[in-house]
């Protein structure tokens, strides 16, 4: 039969000779009740508190460890409180149980001491987690408060479960906060979890969820392990996560250090946040586990920091007891010896004193409220008495030797202190108050290996890829001088418009082309214009005008040469029209029917699917500083949802366009009058602008990522056509006119016989062209019957030579050529103007004009007759 409840003390601890031992050697075996044997003369009352801890002497055994470590300071606090007669009437009286850390042996330990001791006020004590949380969940039914120095696990601060519960040594939860306002000071608003599968450690991550949950705190990753956490890790580093808050022991934390040393998860780029609580030197214990080089671990651990609860305040204030935190730190080494140590020791010494503060508001109490009932008369049915000792511990408020003691909803407010590993040690870097809820950054003692602490996440900063100012400029440079010589064609030609040469080339279609020529210049300066230099709006605005402008310019340009060569066709071609006029006026007409189709194509493009500014983003590049971020390289482009059927409809009209005038080119090509036919010139631009197209397309879009490259190939594609184009079509004219005006000038009496002499061949070759006249035979004729009376004329001037050489040669001679064009001039001038509609026909004015040339006087009656039948 177990003893019963009023058996002796010593019965009891007999039943237990290791614990008994223990208490002797502190001398805290005393008598059950008031008046018992050993008791001082000035003895008080004992009150009766029940210690729940482990206490075997197994040096394995690291929960014990932390039972035989608090007891001197446990001591100390018991001593003082007595000293100061804190309770007096009345004395502490600790009885310690050895709950062993197991469940079975604890849950016994607890209801031996309910049944066979006295009546305990509280419970002191709780270590292993089971244990007391098994124990915790009883207590209300006892009427028990129970007040822990060491258990931190999660679970116990649930209030509904373990409404009897509290405990001085911060929750593991407690880190949190702290947490939270590092993150903060640091700016760190992305962060990823790596928990190993054990409940502790879940708890502490779920309850940082919660925490960082509306703190506008992305937690971009959470992973878990049970065994190998490279793959957690490696996935960790592949949603680009930085800032790593990691809940895992001493033996995994080895494993993951070496997993991120592989993953080059370390350095000035990332940031580890762990559980603070490891041993000193904890990584020498596990490197064999880790499978790495104890360098290379250390290399991946430099700069983590830990985060766990301040054993001792750093501050230099007096607490309950009177001393410093320092000076009781000094007083508990001495008392414990070579003894054992316990980080928890602090807080077992504020728990004895929390317990003696409780006892003391109750005492008050009940001496204001109820004189006749005391303290000692609680029992474990006395609902009333119990409840009083839960309001009375909940009011608690003081500086320990842990800082500010103050309980919220049973969980102590404590101090969290935050250390980083540097140079193969932790060094403590700053503090949280969580009563006050402030953090406090030691100077100059965090270290970041790099400049700056690490970035949350890969900065990517967007790098528009732009057109370089240099070659903007210089092909500014090149598009204005082709502007300049444009110009300089258009005040040539409006100058020498009344000019034969020039009057017969049709003056108001070469300022057309010359129009359309300046329009693709300018497009040039919107292709260069990007987001380095306009606005987004303003961009978008571009992406149409440019487009309307080079559309535009490339009909009016080659509508206008085109519709010339039309009308030369027309006269050349077509017997029936000799006497039909076409002026001017009606080939405006055709480039506007061309800009016409220009424009509801264009007009259309912009209502149905208009042109937008759209963003290409490109892979990610390191930056070329060698700063923290990485570049992500952005281009502009003008696009809308249709672009290729849009471009296919611009494109196929401007092949039509060009085939139209190659078409006209081929079938004028022998209309061998230099001043009305420019076939030879077209034909020669479309090729080149076809050619250049065709490669500036090609080339342009294989290059689209490159927009340096994009927009010199365009614009050289535009200067080059515009160029070729404007060239062909008026530098033979202006040398032409030059060369005329160059031979009137040298022109004298002497030569006017040779000329005269060599008119009939000349004019002989114009007319020979095919349905040049209605009425060939007879002009032939007349040409014969002029020829045959005079066939001594015609040859007596040539020289000698010329008979010998290569006929091809001698047509083509300089001196020929220039007797063919002194005759070929007014005598075209004369017939082509009734077609353009000009000077009528039958006028020989020109011929006879006082300001004519000598060799332009002496053109035959006859001649003149054959010209007016054009």
């Amino acid at each position: 039969m177990p003893p019963s409840p009023k058996r002796p003390r010593a019965a009891a601890a007999a039943a237990c000779p290791a614990m008994l031992l223990l208490l002797l050697c502190l001398g805290w075996a005393r008598g059950h009740s008031r008046g018992a044997a050993g008791l001082p003369p000035n003895a008080t009352t004992p009150i009766s508190i029940m210690g729940l801890m482990p206490l075997s002497q197994s040096e394995e055994d690291q929960k014990s460890k932390i039972g035989r470590g608090v007891l001197p300071a446990v001591q100390l606090a018991m001593d003082q409180i007595r000293n100061e007669s804190l309770l007096n009437p009345y004395s502490l009286d600790l009885r310690l149980y050895d709950t062993e850390c197991d469940n079975a042996k604890g849950l016994k330990a607890f209801y031996d001491a309910i049944k066979y001791g006295p009546n305990h006020l509280m419970v002191f004590g709780g270590v292993c987690a089971t244990v007391t949380s098994i124990i915790a969940e009883s207590l209300k039914g006892w009427n028990l408060v129970q007040l822990s120095f060491a258990a931190t696990t999660p679970e116990l601060a649930d209030k509904k479960k373990y409404p009897y519960f509290f405990r001085t040594v911060p929750s593991d939860n407690a880190v949190n906060p702290a947490i939270l306002k590092l993150l903060k000071y640091y700016q760190w608003k992305r962060v990823g979890t790596l928990t190993q599968d054990v409940q502790r450690f879940s708890e502490v991550r779920n309850d940082l969820t919660g925490v960082l949950y509306g703190e506008d705190i992305e937690i971009s990753d959470t992973e878990s392990f049970s065994n190998d956490p490279c793959t957690n890790v490696k996935k960790l580093k592949g949603n680009d996560v930085r800032i790593i808050l990691g809940q895992f022991d001493e033996q995994m934390a080895a494993k993951v250090f070496c997993c991120a040393y592989d993953e080059e998860m370390y350095g000035s780029k990332y940031q580890w946040i762990i559980p603070g609580w490891y041993e000193s030197s904890w990584w020498e214990s596990w490197i064999n586990s880790s499978h790495c080089l104890s360098k290379n671990l250390l290399t991946a651990m430099e700069g983590y920091i830990g985060v766990d609860f301040e054993p001792l305040s750093s501050k230099v204030i007096k607490t309950i007891s009177g001393r410093t935190p320092q000076q009781y730190e000094k007083e508990y080494n001495d008392k414990r010896g070579d003894g054992q140590s316990s980080k928890f020791h602090g807080y077992a010494y504020d728990g004895i004193w929390v317990i003696a503060k409780t006892l003391q508001r109750a005492m008050k109490y009940l001496n204001t409220t109820n004189k006749h009932q005391k303290i000692e008369d609680f029992n474990y049915t006395n609902h009333k008495l119990g409840k009083i000792f839960l309001d009375a511990m909940n009011e608690t408020n003081f500086f320990g030797v842990t800082g500010q003691v103050v309980f919220r909803n049973g969980e102590r407010m404590g101090t969290i202190k935050f250390t980083q590993f540097q140079d193969r040690k932790e060094v403590k870097v700053g503090e949280y108050n969580a009563v006050a809820d402030t953090l406090e950054i030691i100077n100059n003692t965090i270290r970041f290996q790099g400049l700056e602490p690490p970035k949350d996440k890969t900065i990517i900063q967007e790098q528009l890829r732009k057109i370089s100012l240099p070659l903007y400029s210089i092909l500014s440079a090149l598009t204005i001088l082709g502007m300049i010589m444009a110009s300089a064609f258009l005040f040539f030609n409006i100058k020498n418009r009344n000019q034969k040469l020039i009057k017969m080339s049709s003056p108001y279609m070469n300022n057309l082309i010359i129009l359309g020529g300046m329009l693709s210049y300018a497009s040039i300066f919107l292709f260069g214009l990007d987001g380095s230099f306009v606005s987004e709006k303003t961009f978008e605005t571009l992406c149409t005008v440019r487009t309307w402008i080079l559309t535009v310019g490339y009909t009016t340009a080659f509508g206008a040469m085109f519709a010339k060569t039309w009308r030369v066709h027309a006269i050349f071609k077509n017997v029936k029209m000799k006497k039909k006029i076409i002026k001017d006026q009606k080939l405006m007409v055709i480039v506007g029917g061309m800009l016409l189709i220009d424009l509801c194509i264009l007009i259309c493009w912009q209502v149905v699917d208009p042109l937008r500014r759209t963003v290409e983003k490109y892979n990610m590049e390191p930056d070329p500083a060698g700063r923290d971020i990485s570049i992500r390289p952005i281009l502009e482009h003008c696009e809308n949802t249709h672009m290729t059927i849009w471009l296919g409809i611009v494109y196929a009209y401007k092949g039509l366009l060009m085939l139209f005038g190659c078409f006209l080119a081929w079938e004028t090509r022998n209309v061998s009058i230099p001043a009305l036919n420019d076939s030879k010139y077209i034909g020669m631009s479309v090729y080149n602008v076809g050619i250049m197209c065709i490669i500036g397309a090609a080339v342009s879009f294989l290059t689209r990522d490159q927009p340096n490259v994009q927009f010199c190939i365009v614009a050289l594609v535009i200067i080059f056509c515009s160029t070729i184009t404007l060239c062909l079509v008026f530098v033979p004219k202006l040398d032409k006119d030059l060369e005329e005006v160059t031979m009137q000038l040298q022109d004298t009496p002497e030569k006017t016989t040779y000329i005269k002499q060599n008119h009939y061949q000349d004019l002989n070759d114009i007319l020979s062209i095919r349905n040049f006249t209605d009425s060939k035979d007879g002009e032939k004729a007349v040409l014969k019957n002029h020829l045959d009376q005079n066939p001594q004329a015609q040859w007596s001037t040539a020289e000698p030579s010329r008979t010998s050489k290569d006929p091809i040669e001698d047509i083509n001679s300089p001196e020929h050529i220039q007797r063919r064009l002194s005759l070929q001039l007014p005598i075209l001038h004369h017939a082509y103007l009734p077609s353009i509609g000009g000077v009528d026909a039958s006028c020989a004015s020109p011929c006879v004009s006082p300001s004519a040339s000598p060799r332009h006087r002496h053109v035959p009656p006859s001649f003149r007759v054959m010209v007016s039948g054009l």
